[in-house]
């Protein structure tokens, strides 16, 4: 199974296990709920997704590796405490509450969330001590003598034996306890989420050609050889900060992540030559529409990999501003909301408008801080999140400044602000579109109707920001090329009904 259909399945199980009956109750009790294990090798994304899960439900999430417990850090401390029986004292062991138990607790307090996944990496290397509370804890769901709070959905996962001389081999009796979902590398799959997050497009367009190297955990004559879907990811965003700060992306840095001496190398290799496309061919010129004969000729005459590395350079670029596109024009969505609850307020109240405004920067704040606190915020989330805290403070700032306003006045002040930076995005929108469809007419004169047309599309369909904005924005070349994706112009006309980045009228 790969981790996209594994997540689905982990996703289905949670929202079962959050049914409950006309009492209130959960349809399976939590005793009954099966923890599920998913069991591949390393780096493939096991944590990641959960992350995403917990942000798709709105759940809380906590996070244990078990390689690092001890039995007293998992079941708790003893302690001797006095319980009357009959007439008679006796002096009965108890324990402390597990530290993975009171972090669920601890969670709940902090965020209000009641429902959430405990996640257990590494389950299946727990220390000779712990092992035999693991069968009590996986059919119980109990550390020493307290139990996970309903609500909380237990998600295991652990490697292989043969990438970890740790693993502990579970027996029937355990197997029988769990919901097993055995996950394999599948570079396409991982491609997708690769897409949405931004990964280098050297990457990408690399492993595009060579997708046997996307994943390899092995033993050589010369040591191990590990590259892994972690590996690249976290590659892709140290070639993005050593890019950004003009340092030098070599070898010896890709070798600390690819540590497989034939896959950096040949990366290495590869990236020098991506560098090279990106400074021959002038993106700029060729999305402003101004690409001139000899850069044509030149991806005219390129052999494939040179036209995908030219692909992903232009994708990249576009997928960069569409994404900022998509940001905007959410942010400006929220505040528009937040605006027009303060003018009905301001008209009925004589309280200050920028004391209501730093109200509403405080909820944001608040959702902010709760969000990381509860490992259920997306990146995308806590980016817009961001933005609209600063434009909520801005406009309270301009309210200071201004000095003392009536509630209509003040009002005024913040709409015409807004206004402003729904047309400033408006302008941004259209500048992408421009540069969508300059890509296309490019791709037309260099590639004619070849493959590379089809890859564009492709691309442009799967990626969340692109789809996002043709569906909103439109893009002439796409439909042309994409005839049966035509129903997203009539998406495009019933967005004119919407009140989504209306102005706010006076």
């Amino acid at each position: 199974m790969n981790i996209k259909d594994a997540k689905e399945q982990i996703r289905n199980a949670i929202i079962a296990y959050f049914t409950k009956d006309e009492y209130g109750e959960y349809r399976i009790a939590i005793e009954d709920q099966r923890p599920v294990f998913l069991i591949g090798p390393p780096g493939i994304g096991k944590t990641a997704i959960m992350q995403q899960i917990a942000s798709e439900l709105g759940i809380g999430l906590v996070s244990y590796s078990m390689t690092h417990h001890t039995r007293q850090s998992a079941l708790g401390l003893p302690y001797i405490t006095q319980k009357t029986y009959g007439e008679k004292k006796y002096s009965v062991s108890e324990y402390t509450m597990s530290e993975i138990i009171a972090s669920v607790y601890d969670l709940m307090e902090e965020t209000g969330l009641r429902e959430g996944i405990l996640f257990l990496d590494e389950i299946n290397c727990v220390s000779e001590t712990l092992a035999p509370s693991m069968l009590q804890f996986l059919q119980y769901k109990i550390f020493g003598r307290h139990r996970v709070p309903d609500g909380w959905i237990v998600v295991t996962a652990g490697n292989p034996p043969e990438y970890n001389n740790s693993v502990r081999v579970f027996d029937t009796v355990t197997w029988d306890r769990l919901k097993r979902i055995d996950i394999e590398p599948d570079y396409q799959i991982w491609k997708e989420y690769a897409n949405d997050r931004g990964v280098h497009p050297s990457i990408l367009t690399y492993l595009d050609i060579k997708s046997s190297d996307f994943y390899r955990v092995e033993t050589t004559v010369e040591g191990k050889s590990i590259v892994t879907a972690r590996a690249w990811l976290n590659l892709s965003d140290m070639i993005r900060l050593y890019e950004q700060n003009h340092i030098d992306v070599d070898e010896k840095m890709i070798g600390q992540y690819l540590q497989d001496k034939r896959v950096s190398r040949s990366f290495a290799n590869y990236y020098d030559l991506f560098n090279k496309y990106r400074s021959d061919y002038q993106i700029d010129d060729i999305l402003g529409g101004r690409a001139g004969e000899e850069i044509i000729n030149r991806a005219r005459e390129a052999e494939y990999d040179e036209r995908l590395s030219l692909i992903g350079l232009l994708l990249d670029r576009t997928g960069r501003d569409l994404r900022q596109v998509y940001y905007s024009e959410q942010i400006l969505t929220e505040v528009r909301e937040v605006l027009s609850n303060l003018r009905a307020e301001v008209e009925t109240d004589s309280g200050s408008a920028a004391d209501m405004l730093e109200s509403a920067v405080s909820a944001k704040k608040d959702e902010l801080e709760k969000g990381k606190r509860s490992n259920s915020l997306s990146e995308d989330r806590r980016k817009i999140l961001h933005g609209i805290i600063d434009q909520l403070e801005s406009e309270a700032r301009s309210l200071v400044k201004a000095g003392d306003l009536s509630g209509s006045e003040a009002f005024d002040l913040i709409r015409k602000d807004y206004n402003a930076r729904r047309a400033d995005l408006i302008d941004r929108a259209k500048e992408a579109e421009s540069e969508l469809d300059n890509m296309f007419t490019f791709a037309e004169e260099a590639f004619a109707e070849g493959q590379e047309i089809m890859i564009i599309l492709a691309e442009l369909t799967k990626n969340f920001y692109s789809a996002h904005f043709i569906s909103r924005y439109g893009c002439s070349n796409y439909f042309k090329h994409n005839k049966e994706m035509l129903f997203y112009e009539r998406q495009k006309e019933i967005l004119k009904t919407i009140n989504l980045l209306d102005e706010i009228a006076e």
